[in-house]
């Protein structure tokens, strides 16, 4: 199973290893330099072209700045309790943000004019989660929104006036909709309903008309739509594994529900995406990725924009991420897997390119270490793919080791810039990052080969990989630890539970401590989606066992490692009473545990004082258990 790619990958590491013995030892970066909030980010132009905005720290929160082209940069928001999270610019005069919160399920929209800084709350007062629709498009001074404000459980979809900034209810959600697209016009043509299981793709003609059913399928078959076949009023582009187990891009006949022409598709692994312009009504490149993120580009013309750009920046990935509306001015970000990057505006008529700003300029990327790609098979012969990042320093074996399974177990580590990993590599350890089965990007089998394996096949692809790593004498055996948050968190903890002999010490930022827990705290907008849940990781009341036997808060009793947990106190993932009394039953056994609290906190910590408390936590944690 993806053959080349496990050549590559184990190609990779053998150059690795080799280029280690030529390093000298890294320099010690302070551990703030790390994990402050960036100095600049998230640079924007607005529509007419003449004013660039971006964010950077105001008394420890990122806050939102204008500059107009030769002027000087502006603060507009005064946010000193939680970052602004995320922006975008409405119209010449005008942007709407987000902002960070304890309550990840709950968005804070809000308004702000460029002219004077005057901030607008977007919505009544409760608890609401916002997806933005069409792109965040402002069509006839219009956004589409989708919110739950009706009924908490279900998303109806709203019109948001960006002058007056009134609501309109645009449409009803019958109970079953768990996703919305707009045409270039903002009418709502294409629906997917859920009854949990089974998907159900919906279209019509135009908002005047009643959804009608285009196929249905099991969730395990992926039917995602992209954007409208201009040309074709009854054809969508769509990302589709339908009768195939990677998914490709396909242009789909919702007359006859049948695939009319397979766009683009990759032998080895999903399209993941596909970048769609309502402007024009074309797909411009798809997305797919193997060891790094790739494009497929379906436009010429774009393509030898990026060609001209990626000249400018040798050694650099680059992506477009705003332009003005005559699309001739651009911003351009840049990363690596040594450093977050930095935004350049580029003009295409002349090719000219001024950099904005870098996003962390204290860090030095000549002290950073390379993270390759790995594969090694699994106990049952399975492919797993993964990322290694070795320290610098003479030594070419017997590392320290640090492993990191990802946060959610249906998601999948990538190659890029990564502040824990170097953090990590620059304290002295290798870090090992696993694409454990379940992960997404390889296939729908793949994929379902992680349903209802937690703490269990995938697990074991963990600790065939730590294995793995000591055979090859990558790692030291008695200088093993793993850590993570979420399910990686999790992980962790099931390591230290029922592998003490593979690992030295074992830490856990939010991780899931009780599986009956997680289920019941899965939100309402999710209900519908609740059967797939249980197909995914399992039913509390059918795999009653399973969920006893793989929970660590059941199993304190077999720990044998020091351990450090950090929790949030509003976490809902996580009953703090539940995390309280398993960190009192290790004590209880006389196993050494750090416990990190935040009242304030939900899901990880928000606020960047916080964070850097966890990392110094957990600087001294490693540093006393894997010790020489």
């Amino acid at each position: 199973m993806i053959k080349r790619i496990g050549r590559y990958c184990l190609m990779c590491l053998s150059v690795l290893l080799v280029q280690c013995g030529y390093q000298k030892k890294a320099k010690t970066i302070p551990l703030e330099v790390f994990f402050q909030n960036p100095v600049k980010t998230s640079f924007r132009i607005s529509p007419d072209g003449n004013y660039i905005s971006f964010l950077q720290p105001y008394a420890n929160r990122l806050n939102i700045y204008v500059q107009a082209r030769n002027g000087k940069p502006v603060r507009l928001t005064h946010e000193k309790e939680f970052n602004v999270a995320s922006y975008f610019w409405v119209n010449n005069d005008k942007l709407f943000y987000t902002k960070n919160s304890v309550d990840k399920r709950v968005t804070q929209l809000f308004s702000v004019e460029r002219a004077n800084g005057n901030v607008t709350d977007l919505l009544p007062a409760g608890n609401f989660k916002v997806l933005f629709l069409n792109q965040s498009r402002v069509i006839n001074n219009e956004l589409l929104l989708a919110i739950n404000m009706r009924d908490s459980s279900v998303f109806d979809v709203y019109r948001l006036n960006v002058n007056t900034c009134s609501l309109r209810l645009a449409a009803e959600n019958p109970g079953n909709i768990v996703d919305w697209l707009a045409d270039s016009k903002g009418q709502i043509r294409v629906a997917r309903a859920s009854d949990g299981v089974n998907e159900t793709l919906l279209f019509r003609n135009s908002e005047n008309e009643a959804f009608r059913p285009v196929l249905s399928n099991n969730f395990q078959t992926r039917i995602e739509p992209i954007g409208f076949c201009e040309k074709r009023a009854d054809c969508i582009f769509a990302l589709s594994s339908k009768n195939r187990d990677k998914a490709a891009l396909v242009e789909l006949n919702c007359s006859t529900g049948k695939e009319e022409k397979v766009i683009f598709k990759h032998q080895d692994v999903d399209v993941t995406g596909a970048s769609y312009s309502q402007k024009n009504g074309k797909l411009v490149y798809a997305t797919y990725e193997t060891w790094k993120k790739q494009r497929f580009y379906l436009d010429d013309t774009l393509k030898h924009l990026y060609q001209d750009i990626e000249k400018l920046l040798p050694g650099n990935e680059v992506s477009i991420v705003s332009t003005d509306s005559a699309q001739k001015q651009l911003i351009v970000r840049t990363f690596t897997d040594k450093t977050p990057g930095a935004y350049y505006c580029y003009t295409p008529a002349n090719k000219k390119l001024v950099k904005l700003g870098d996003i962390n300029p204290n860090l030095p990327a000549e002290e950073m270490c390379a993270m390759k790609p790995v594969s090694y098979k699994s106990r049952d012969g399975i492919t797993i793919n993964g990322y290694l990042t070795l320290p610098k320093g003479s030594k070419t074996k017997n590392f320290p080791v640090v492993v990191i399974p990802h946060s959610w177990p249906h998601n999948r580590n990538s190659w890029e810039y990564n502040a824990e990993v170097q953090f990590l590599a620059n304290r002295g350890y290798a870090v090992f990052q696993v694409n454990y089965r379940g992960s997404k990007g390889y296939g729908k089998q793949f994929w379902a080969a992680g349903f209802k394996q937690w703490g269990s096949k995938m697990q074991t692809d963990i600790t065939d990989g730590v294995n793995w790593l000591i055979e090859n004498k990558i790692a030291n055996p008695k200088r093993i630890a793993i850590y993570g948050a979420g399910f990686g968190g999790y992980s962790a903890l099931w390591g230290a539970t029922f592998e003490p002999g593979l690992y030295r010490c074992a830490a856990s930022y939010s991780g899931i401590l009780n599986l009956f827990t997680f289920i019941k705290s899965i939100p309402p907008y999710y209900r519908t989606s609740l059967k797939m849940y249980y197909e995914i990781v399992g039913n509390p009341e059918k795999d009653m066992d399973y969920f006893r036997a793989v929970s660590p808060v059941f199993h304190t009793d077999k720990i044998r490692v020091p351990l450090l947990i950090a929790q949030g106190g509003k976490d809902p993932r996580v009953n703090i009473s539940e995390a309280n009394q398993f960190v009192k039953e290790a004590k209880k056994r006389d196993i050494p545990v750090i416990y990190l609290v935040k009242d304030e906190e939900g899901i990880y910590f928000v606020k960047p004082e916080n964070r850097e408390e966890f990392y110094r936590n957990l600087e001294k944690f490693l540093a006393d258990n894997l010790g020489k």
